[in-house]
């Protein structure tokens, strides 16, 4: 009897011992545990050769398929629409990131979720109602992401930072693939970072534009979550060994 009230009272005690530490970690903690994603842009395939690409996503070590909508309007690029959207989440078998550089997102929420959409991300600067337009894409059952311009601090998303699953930190100007990425994305990252900590948020932070393997790991250092990369995967000589690469470096 007594031997067995040892054992759970050394049971007991070795539990609550894992609470207590579990408690003491940090959400940044928490975040540095977990995985670093890479998600290679599309916008960056070989359009002729969409769906040899799209599968060779799909059997890389990549982790979400990183999609981007632009209209011409918010930004002065055209990229593809709901066909070709269509096309590739029929093939693709991983996380479907959708990043609408688009006016008036709104009247297309509940289109790309019957599209496959799993996270579907709008810009600050297109929504005159984010609250309302974050609960729209929540009700139609996507994560939830909102992108900043380079131009845009930060601070503009701390009433709502605890209702994203994601923020996309543009690294470059919208738009066009293949630009040179901004410096002072490091500052923002670091600011996000507080701000995701300090409100106790789970948010994932994003980053789109520039990303090689030179600067992949000073990006995940300072707080990045989620890499996504176009021309450095696409227009390399072996996208596979590139994604894997990139993966190791960051992880």
């Amino acid at each position: 009897m007594n031997g067995k009230l040892s054992i759970e009272s050394f049971l007991f005690g070795f539990y609550a011992l894992g609470l207590t530490i579990f408690a003491t970690i940090t959400t940044q903690q928490l975040t540095y545990l977990m995985k670093k994603l890479v998600a290679p842009s599309i916008l960056a395939a070989d359009f002729g050769n969409l769906q040899r690409d799209v599968e060779m996503v799909n059997e890389s070590n990549a982790d979400w398929f990183h999609i981007d909508i632009m209209d011409g309007v918010f930004v002065p690029n055209i990229s593809f629409g709901m066909p070709v959207l269509k096309s590739i989440t029929k093939h693709a078998n991983k996380t479907i990131d959708v990043h609408l550089m688009i006016v008036d997102p709104d009247r297309y929420i509940q289109t790309f979720a019957d599209l496959g959409a799993d996270i579907l991300t709008v810009h600050y600067e297109a929504c005159t109602h984010l609250h309302r337009t974050t609960q729209a894409i929540k009700a139609a059952g996507m994560k939830t992401g909102v992108a900043l311009n380079p131009h845009t601090p930060i601070a503009v998303l701390e009433d709502i930072i605890k209702d994203l699953d994601v923020v996309c930190i543009m690294s470059v100007n919208p738009g066009f693939g293949g630009q040179s990425f901004i410096e002072n994305t490091y500052k923002k990252i670091q600011q996000l970072k507080n701000l995701i900590e300090f409100s106790e948020a789970s948010t994932l932070i994003e980053i789109d534009g520039g990303v090689t393997d030179q600067n992949a790991n000073k990006l995940i250092e300072v707080g990045a979550d989620v890499l996504v990369a176009g021309s450095f995967v696409f227009k390399s000589d072996n996208p596979t060994e590139t994604i894997s690469n990139l993966k190791n470096i960051i992880n």
